[in-house]
């Protein structure tokens, strides 16, 4: 190993050491140093072993955390249970991934694993694997995100594209988002694209019903027919002149039944503890992948059924006499499907919904304006919170929402107790920053009324 390279190793452990003995997370901190001193300090890693990488604007934590449970349930190189690798907490970017590299390679930059999981900001994905070899890459989907940081929806998947023009290893893409299925035409040299996808489900439409990203063929540039519409634009789409988007799927989620929180796969049955339909397409994802590396069905089964993000995904909250549960949502279309779940509740609910502009966040919060509030049904009162509290109060005041049963509360302790003042259902959806500071509040106010009821 070169000397320069034992150096880099050397200080980027002797920096996650200090962190952690300091009772600091060592997330971004030490890649970013390394980045600021040789932007190629990735190179300082090797590995033999697969990685499997996953990216895409929404779901890539919750599909990453899926996959790695997946994979825990193999057998390694030494015949013992496989030894994973994984940023289960969604530090995604190089800086991240760096960081958390140092923490198990060697002093050579070795990293001693079965399999690598990673989750990958999209604009990263060159950034990385430009160092790292990868075996699979995993694309979810294409949205507007953070506009300020991200650009539009097109210069992202450029960056991808131009990447995967060399790319022949396992690429699985969603084929119901036609800026995810574009992409299986970057390198026709490789064979080693899957599809996936989710038969229509009730939610379905004819009309585009909220704010999407997918209208023209990328091909061609004829605007883009479509059967329907599961959410946004995904859904099952053709060009009409040059009949992009006929795709057969390598896997396809079948028999969605959201009475039993069940759906099929090659006529197997499954069952999840969710059942949106952006987490069905997640699922799809997993599934995808698990046939990928012949993952045996029961194991695939049993990690649908029990596995849980808790994570702010998806995450339940209750007291003595109500129950919340918690999404993060970081674009208008994430907002818009945890509303779905919330209308897919036939009774009464209350909703939380909490708005950061940090930097992380992305300061422009006109993303609002896309969310989808005119489809409240059986919501009762909202209260909202967070640093722009009063934006998404007027946001959900002007679709038409009565304004007496809004309550702007900045401060997140008191808008826990806020919330939880009544009892029954309760849906929290938080922002990227907002998202563990709400969980927090939510936990310390539960803890300190224990099982009180409200």
């Amino acid at each position: 190993m070169k000397p320069l390279n034992f150096l880099t190793v050397l200080f980027g452990k002797a920096m996650v050491k200090t962190l952690k003995l300091m009772g600091r997370d060592a997330g971004n901190f030490p890649g970013l140093v390394l980045w600021t001193l040789n932007k190629n300090y990735l190179k300082v890693f090797s590995c033999d072993c697969p990685i499997i990488a996953v990216t895409g604007t929404n779901g890539k934590t919750s599909t990453t955390n899926f996959l790695n449970n997946l994979f825990r349930s193999l057998k390694g190189k030494n015949g013992k249970k496989a030894k994973i690798i994984t940023n289960m907490q969604g530090n995604n970017l190089d800086t991240g991934i760096g960081s958390m590299l140092l923490q198990y390679c060697d002093m050579n930059g070795h990293i001693d694993a079965d399999y690598l999981v990673l989750e990958v900001d999209e604009s990263h994905v060159p950034v990385i694997f430009k160092h790292l070899k990868l075996e699979t890459l995993v694309v979810l989907n294409f949205f507007r995100d953070q506009l300020d940081r991200n650009g539009e929806v097109e210069t992202l998947i450029l960056k991808i594209h131009k990447f995967l023009k060399t790319y022949n290893g396992n690429l699985v893409l969603n084929a119901d988002d036609p800026n995810v299925a574009r992409l299986g035409y970057s390198n026709p040299k490789n064979k080693n694209v899957y599809y996936y996808n989710v038969e229509k489900y009730e939610g379905a439409t004819d009309e585009l019903y909220e704010a999407g990203e997918g209208r023209f063929c990328p091909k061609c540039g004829e605007e883009l027919a479509y059967d329907y519409y599961q959410y946004s634009h995904i859904g099952r789409f053709h060009c009409p002149k040059c009949g992009y988007g006929n795709i057969k799927p390598y896997v396809q989620l079948q028999s969605i039944d959201f009475e039993n929180n069940s759906f099929s796969f090659e006529g197997e049955s499954y069952t999840t503890k969710h059942m949106g339909i952006y987490h069905l397409y997640n699922l799809s994802a997993v599934y995808a992948v698990s046939k990928l590396y012949n993952i045996d069905h029961r194991v695939v089964k049993k990690v649908f059924g029990k596995f849980e993000v808790n994570n702010g995904r998806l995450e339940k909250f209750e007291t003595a006499n109500a129950s919340m549960l918690l999404n993060l949502a970081k674009n208008p279309v994430g907002a818009n499907m945890t509303l779905r779940l919330l209308n897919q509740d036939k009774g009464e609910k209350e909703l939380l919904f909490v708005l950061n502009d940090n930097i992380a966040d992305g300061t422009d919060v006109s993303w609002i304006w896309d969310i989808n509030f005119s489809i409240f049904n059986g919501v009762t009162r909202v209260v909202t919170s967070g640093t722009r509290a009063y934006d998404i109060a007027i946001r959900i005041k002007c679709s038409g929402y009565d304004p007496d049963r809004i309550t702007v509360q900045p401060d997140l302790d008191k808008a826990a107790a806020e919330i939880f003042k009544n009892g029954g259902t309760k849906y929290g959806i938080a922002n990227y920053t907002a998202i563990q500071p709400t969980r927090a509040a939510l936990k310390r106010y539960i803890e300190r009324k224990g099982g009180e009821k409200s």
